[in-house]
């Protein structure tokens, strides 16, 4: 007799789905048959698919936010603190890169009908980051305008990559090309924080 399928197994596949595929393209009865349950059975342990996609969801934001407080405890005063927030945001999409492409999906208008999904699962995150560097951040620079280019920033290496020096596209996944745009993102966000008059 087949072992119970666990409800983190269930979310690990419903994870692979909906970030190859987003919310919207997944039908739920692919991510029943991915598990090995019927329809029913997989409402009955999730509450369907909405509920299954925002556990999902739920999820990276704990982790996620275990990130963040871990950067905090041990971040660094001054502008440095930037550099540790920017390295610990690249990491922790590199190491989970179907967070990075649920969000993409989401940015194009997935799950469009959870209008709350930025209020429950990012401005408390952004807030948490603002607090930790807002004073370090020029006068000149709006703190979230910071934070957004260093998500814009991170989620389109991911997304796309970069151009290789001939041809084609180098993956973020390849170590030189992370540690390319690792030592790049410093140097933007030092740009940012530059007083004005120092340029």
């Amino acid at each position: 007799m087949a072992d119970p399928v666990t409800r983190n197994q269930v979310i690990d596949v419903a994870t692979r789905l909906f970030a190859e595929l987003s919310y919207d393209g997944t039908p739920f009865q692919l991510i029943a048959d991915a598990v090995g349950v019927s329809s029913a059975q997989l409402t009955e342990m999730t509450g369907g698919k909405r509920e299954l996609y925002l556990s999902v969801m739920q999820r990276f934001f704990e982790a996620e936010q275990a990130m963040l407080q871990e950067y905090m405890a041990t971040a660094e005063p001054g502008p440095a603190a930037v550099h540790r927030l920017a390295d610990a945001y690249l990491d922790f999409y590199l190491d989970n890169p179907n967070i990075s492409a649920l969000w993409m999906h989401r940015w194009v208008s997935d799950a469009a009908d959870i209008a709350d999904f930025e209020d429950r699962f990012s401005r408390p995150l952004m807030e948490q980051a603002a607090n930790e560097i807002r004073n370090v951040v020029p006068p000149d620079v709006d703190t979230y305008y910071l934070l957004g280019t260093l998500v814009w920033c991170v989620h389109g290496f991911m997304g796309s990559g970069l151009l290789a020096p001939k041809s084609g596209m180098i993956p973020a996944d390849d170590p030189a090309a992370a540690r390319s745009f690792r030592a790049y993102l410093h140097l933007l966000m030092d740009r940012l924080l530059m007083e004005p008059g120092n340029g």
